[in-house]
């Protein structure tokens, strides 16, 4: 997926009240950045990390830029939580994720109590495929998630295991944007509760994959696929 351009470099100053990202630019001037993730950013929103953000034009706009990108470990990681399921879908409709490929593709799909992200659709079978964005490391080249206390997600992997039950395939989908990462694993010691449903949904047959993502400062896209530790 494309990002938006051009793009500006910057330093992080400060995240604060989740929405609001200080960042100095090049020049000097340092500006409010709307920050599209209410996660914790964890290891992302360190102050002195290099950014880049957008500019929209826009004059209704509270905000008039937006953190798109974070330096971290010499890569870039995009922690614009609302373009994850886009990057994903963009490879679900192009076959680049094996597993998932050759379905007609629903995003935004009721089913129990949830919206799952995804429906999947063919040869009479329905797969049902919800998306989580990975930000975090918990050991040098092991992504996790989440990065904060998540009862949504947990929700998520309770309605996954009701629909393997009804004889759909169900499918949690990891985007880790880690790119140094070679393996993903729940953060068991930030959400131990998490961490054991994940464990109980992949023993009910639901499908955990994890794919690490390209980025660049022109685009995201979907990766390799890495192996998902839940021993």
């Amino acid at each position: 997926m494309r990002l938006p351009a051009p793009l500006l470099a910057g330093i992080l100053v400060r995240r604060y009240k989740r929405f609001f990202a200080d960042v100095e630019l090049e020049d000097g001037r340092v500006v409010t950045a709307h920050t599209p993730n209410t996660g914790s950013m964890k290891q992302c929103a360190v102050p002195g990390h290099r950014v880049l953000i957008s500019r929209a034009d826009n004059p209704a706009r509270k905000l008039a830029y937006t953190l798109e990108l974070i330096r971290v470990n010499g890569h870039w990681v995009d922690t614009h939580t609302h373009r994850t399921n886009r990057v994903v879908e963009e490879g679900l409709r192009s076959g680049t994720i094996p597993e998932l490929a050759g379905y007609a593709v629903t995003p935004e799909y009721r089913y129990g109590e949830s919206r799952i992200d995804f429906l999947l659709e063919g040869d009479d079978e329905k797969v049902l495929v919800e998306v989580k964005n990975v930000t975090l490391c918990c050991s040098p080249d092991v992504a996790c998630f989440p990065d904060a206390v998540t009862t949504r997600g947990q929700k998520h992997l309770r309605e996954l295991m009701e629909a393997r039950r009804q004889g759909l395939r169900g499918v949690i989908f990891f985007l880790v944007q880690r790119g140094e990462a070679q393996a993903f694993c729940p953060a068991d010691a930030i959400d131990p509760e998490y961490g054991s449903l994940l464990r109980q949904a992949s023993a009910e047959g639901v499908e955990a994959l994890a794919y690490r993502s390209v980025v660049s400062a022109e685009e995201n896209r979907i990766g390799t696929r890495i192996p998902v530790l839940l021993d």
